[in-house]
């Protein structure tokens, strides 16, 4: 007879129901200690990158297997914008910005806000200039007509590691 359902059968067929997906959850493999975090390949983007940019785009060559490469992106309209973020190490954010728009605002967009400390550290061949803020520090090289900023949640030693790592390249 149709209609004469009850509560008791609803919540028996609950029950049963319920029974089915904790043998699913329990008896198909899981693992709940795996690292969520996607890498990405970014030597495609790199050399597209470097064709298309007016500028040297930097890439790092030769980092600790550790550091894992999670986004990477570059925008012809957004200032010829080139994006390179990994994870340490020590699961810190750092990443590769560069851009023709050298402005200071460009410059604090890039860093959260950070300032310019007035202090300057060595990494690989150049100079770069210490920009601390609440969220990210950062260093800062500006050449003509471009801006690149090693910018993220790691330390400034950490900073100066993909700092010196990086190659700049222009063309194919």
């Amino acid at each position: 007879m149709r209609g004469k359902q009850t509560v008791l059968d609803m919540v028996r067929s609950l029950g049963v129901i319920g029974i089915v997906v904790a043998g699913i959850y329990f008896f198909i493999p899981h693992d709940d200690s795996a690292d969520p975090t996607r890498t990405v390949d970014y030597r495609v983007e790199t050399i597209t990158a470097r064709r298309a940019a007016p500028y040297p785009v930097a890439a790092p060559v030769g980092l600790a297997p550790q550091w894992r490469a999670t986004s990477v992106s570059y925008d012809r309209k957004q200032a010829d914008g080139w994006h390179l973020g990994f994870l340490n190490g020590q699961q810190q954010y750092v990443a590769v910005e560069q851009s023709s728009d050298a402005s200071a605002k460009n410059i604090g967009k890039i860093t959260r806000h950070a300032a310019a400390t007035g202090q300057t550290q060595q990494a690989g061949e150049r100079t770069w200039e210490r920009w601390e803020g609440e969220k990210y520090d950062a260093l800062v090289h500006q050449e003509q007509g471009h801006v690149t900023v090693v910018t993220g949640t790691a330390s400034f030693e950490e900073l100066g590691v993909l700092a010196a790592a990086l190659e700049f390249k222009q063309g194919a």
